[in-house]
């Protein structure tokens, strides 16, 4: 991995610090290394104010760590700031394959044995207590008030009052009154708040280890962090879960020295949202020595589709047996597919991992997958992988089985925080890769452990008529924007949302046919489902091998059009090919695409994917569209409502 450094100390005198200097003034001032950019810290009552070109955005007041007998913030001492410039190469580059950063970090004084880290960016701003103790340590509370600018509404994912939720609630979109006023107002990160202007902040966290999830709330002027506390004892729920009954006093108990999580908000517009990569440089770098055996790719999926094809081709009864899923390892072969995944059903019992049921012939069916070049992934409760976590991944590596799809955590506290990394970590000894479903949002593990290639931690297309594209269009601004989505999108049954009636096995999915088709480069994960019917894709064939070709990791991407929760085009580079994705929520746009990103003086053949004129009501109607074109060209782009256009250019 390349990972050039070059860092520059220096005491932050004239530009950095206000006149007054950091000894005698209440406040001491940074910037970013464009100087946009503009963080006021206070010194008397630790905490900072942004701004971006003079303009307020927003204040972080009382921050805090509590600790067990000890208060660390109040009067604090900010110290030396330096400046670094680097780059680093994710091994699953969901956005850059090397990624540049450039900001400026101070180390503040908040107390006895514990430092803050300031670190502001050209487009964003983090902070991070780090306790320089040693042994172990109870943490009661991290508390601060974060409040923003006049005029931003927040678009949020909602969660029960007992931290007991699998991130998968539609967004609301509300003033902070009005989210005040909630019958639900505990919220999920990441939280978006929207500007008139295009004015963007997302609030996140990174490198989130042994310690729980933050959720936020609000009192109506101010938003507030809270996190559940550390469980003691449980109870079994059934056959994939427990319920946590007694519960410690503090949120987490934890080992120093060690930093805690990084406090991140990034400050940009809706085209930032799409291509800025804090999560990523704001994480830990990967641990693995060898990362060659991990293989980002694309699934197909029998849950979502009923595992029922029905082509003419067809003469074995449906279901979790071996016929079915030979059908659906042959359809994976044909399009260069590179998985096929068992879900629940594969086994005899789920809290059995070690068989599977009688009509399956597990190891046939794993030869059969070898000779066609198709790899299996099988699907487990989170609760069965704990009890089995000893010898499940050696057994699955023996097997020959390179991955893993666990569900159901639907917890987020620093026991169930430790589980995910437990299981990466179990996993990548015997080369495993992991898809976590029921999950918490990406907080920085999948870079630490870039076997973990996914996350589910999102209103996707397995809640079928739930999954609307009003809701879908805001993703890659909030869901995405902070890691990896497992969104499972792919249906061939497509309808205006007026017009939706559908289920197993006649799946349907909301929105156009290049709306579907359009996710395989608008959202990001390691992992893309193929979640239709083979049969489907068959009669279909034209947009499947459109599907079939898009990559699951990139080497360059651009936001074209973009704003937030309304529209959003994105071009995406892998190698020499470029893909081009567009998406639109329930109102047509209509956009001159500059494709001023093409290599100057060179001709190049795209073909793409329309809505087609009676696409607003008959949502299947799609055109194709094989044409030449160069960096002097400029493509007439019209979606409708829910609508899409993909392309790929080659």
């Amino acid at each position: 991995m390349k990972h050039l450094l070059r860092i520059s100390l220096s005491l932050v005198l004239a530009a950095m610090l206000s006149p007054l200097g950091a000894m005698a003034a209440k406040t001491t001032t940074l910037k970013s290394p464009d100087g946009h950019i503009a963080v006021e810290v206070n010194t008397s009552n630790f905490g900072y104010t942004v701004s971006r070109d003079g303009k307020l955005m927003y204040s972080i007041n009382d921050i805090v760590l509590s600790l067990k007998n000890e208060n660390y913030g109040g009067k604090v001492k900010v110290g030396r700031t330096q400046h670094v410039k680097s780059s680093f190469s994710p091994v699953v580059p969901l956005k850059f394959s090397t990624i540049n950063e450039d900001y400026n970090e101070t180390t503040i004084n908040v107390g006895s044995g514990v430092t803050a880290l300031l670190r502001v960016m050209n487009n964003g701003v983090a902070h991070r207590f780090v306790l320089n103790k040693k042994g172990d340590v109870e943490v009661f509370d991290e508390p601060f008030r974060f409040v923003p600018a006049e005029g931003f509404k927040a678009h949020r994912q909602s969660a029960p009052n007992n931290f007991n939720t699998s991130f998968e609630e539609a967004y609301r979109h509300e003033t902070l009154e009005a989210w005040n006023g909630s019958d639900r107002k505990m919220t999920t990160l990441p939280l978006l708040l929207s500007a008139d202007d295009d004015t963007q902040l997302l609030i996140g966290q990174s490198d989130l280890d042994d310690y729980p999830h933050q959720f936020l709330n609000t009192d109506g002027q101010a938003i507030v962090p809270v996190y559940p506390k550390s469980p003691i004892k449980w109870e079994p729920r059934g056959d994939r879960s427990e319920t946590i009954t007694e519960e410690a006093s503090y949120i987490a108990k934890t080992s120093a020295p060690r930093a805690l999580p990084w406090r991140w908000v990034a400050v940009t517009d809706s085209k930032g949202l799409v291509e800025q990569t804090l999560p990523a440089q704001l994480a830990r770098r990967p641990v693995l020595k060898d990362v060659s055996w991990i293989h980002p790719g694309q699934f197909s999926w029998e849950w979502w589709n009923g595992a029922a094809p029905f082509g003419p081709d067809v003469d074995f009864r449906f279901g979790c047996n071996y016929e079915t899923y030979c059908y659906f390892a042959d359809f994976a072969a044909k399009f260069g597919v590179d998985y096929i995944l068992l879900d629940e059903g594969w086994a005899k019992s789920t809290r059995d991992p070690f068989h599977g049921n009688d009509n399956l012939r597990l190891p046939e069916l794993i030869k059969y997958c070898n000779a066609k070049g198709v790899k299996i992934v099988l699907w487990l409760p989170w609760l069965t992988v704990e009890q089995n976590l000893d010898t499940l991944f050696k057994t699955y590596a023996e097997w020959g089985i390179p991955a893993v799809k666990i569900d159901f955590m639907d917890h987020a506290d620093q026991w169930m925080v430790n589980f995910f990394k437990r299981v990466v970590q179990e996993a990548a000894k015997y080369k495993i890769i992991v898809d976590f479903h029921g999950a918490f949002t990406p907080a920085g593990l999948e870079y630490e452990y870039p076997n973990l290639i996914s996350y589910e931690g999102v209103l996707g297309l397995e809640q079928m008529g739930g999954c609307k594209p009003e809701n879908t269009v805001f993703l890659p601004f909030i869901r995405n924007a902070v890691g990896p989505a497992d969104f499972t999108p792919g249906g061939m049954n497509n309808m205006q949302p007026q017009q939706y009636r559908a289920s197993r096995p006649n799946s349907g999915a909301m929105g156009t046919r290049a709306f579907q088709m359009a996710l395989y480069v608008v959202l990001e994960s390691g992992v893309q489902m193929l979640a239709d019917n083979p049969t489907r894709y068959y009669q279909n064939e034209d947009c499947t091998r459109y599907i079939a070709s898009v990559p699951t990791t990139w080497d360059e991407t651009r936001a074209l059009e973009a704003k937030a929760g309304e529209y959003v085009v994105v071009a995406k580079r892998k190698g020499n090919k470029w893909f081009v994705g567009g998406i639109t929520g329930d109102a047509p746009r209509d956009f001159k695409l500059k494709l001023n990103f093409l290599p100057a003086g060179k001709t190049f053949r795209m073909t793409s994917f329309k809505d087609g004129i009676n696409a607003d009501y008959q949502a299947m109607h799609y055109n194709k569209v094989e044409q030449n074109v160069s960096s002097n060209t400029v493509i007439d782009v019209h979606m409708v409502k829910n609508g899409g256009w993909a392309a790929v250019i080659e």
